[in-house]
């Protein structure tokens, strides 16, 4: 392939320094359109809008919209030749097979997939002890340094080596720049689930116990998974399929044909 075409979105907005990042490491790579959400639409999942407003921007275009309005207003109308759709860098990690359909910057990536567009979803981790605290934690743009380098290295590289042959699209999550050089893991999304509640009177608080035992560097996770790479300072990526996959069933098949649709309930 000659020089990609390559539409740059996030959800943390178009302002974001994780986004303006990527887009100088993939300048170099190919033909880069920016079509971004006007504000942060962090973990809206793949919530779609009927109409949205658009306006142009010197990257691109400002989207009033979520990460997958973006994905669709671009390969639609506004980018319609696009290659490669590439999604962040997301400031903090989308790790775990649970993240993968409420993170805006992973809904974007698998939109693309049902346009039949390749995609890489890119996420920086920032370690932090608790929720609350993470939203007060500033990252410049020299800390998405490896995942800047990461991402250019496959956006420049995957298609000749057939990488979107033979999966959809690709979850990348690297350390932050001042961890130190990290070479690329190849991983699945870790099934480790550690959410919990609290309820407090007519409040419940909901809590990732995770991002704790992610900071201590104390987690379950095993070896080959996206989580472990990463905490042990390596950029992980996952080669994942769009979200819905079936399978045969014989004990549903079973159910299926035994059921009897004139009787009552």
């Amino acid at each position: 392939m000659d020089e990609p075409t390559i539409l740059l979105t996030n959800d943390d907005g178009i302002e974001s320094a994780g986004l303006r990042a990527v887009y100088d490491g993939l300048d170099a790579v190919g033909d880069v359109t920016v079509v971004a959400p006007a504000d942060d639409q962090s973990a809206v999942g793949r919530a779609i809008s009927h109409e949205v407003s658009v306006r142009e921007h010197e990257l691109g275009y400002v989207v009033e919209g979520t990460p997958t309005d973006c994905v669709v207003a671009g390969l639609e109308a506004l980018v319609p030749e696009t290659d490669l759709v590439v999604a962040g860098c997301n400031r903090g990690a989308n790790l775990g097979a649970y993240v993968l359909g409420r993170s805006g910057t992973v809904s974007a990536a698998v939109e693309a997939t049902f346009f039949e567009v390749p995609a890489i979803a890119v996420s920086m981790y920032i370690p932090v002890r608790d929720d609350t605290a993470f939203a007060d934690i500033e990252a410049d743009g020299d800390s998405y340094a490896e995942a800047v380098r990461a991402t250019a290295y496959l956006a420049d590289h995957a298609f000749e080596a057939g990488v979107f042959e033979q999966c959809d699209y690709l979850n990348v999550n690297a350390p932050v720049a001042e961890w130190g050089p990290a070479e690329i893991e190849v991983t699945q999304p870790s099934r480790v689930y550690e959410m919990g509640a609290v309820r407090d009177g007519d409040a419940v608080t909901l809590h990732d116990r995770i991002w704790e035992r992610m900071a201590e560097g104390d987690i379950p996770d095993p070896e080959g998974s996206d989580r472990r790479a990463v905490v042990d300072g390596k950029v992980s990526v996952s080669p994942l399929t769009a979200p819905h996959t079936t399978e045969h069933h014989e004990a549903l098949d079973a159910l299926a044909e035994t059921y009897d649709p004139a009787a009552g309930p």
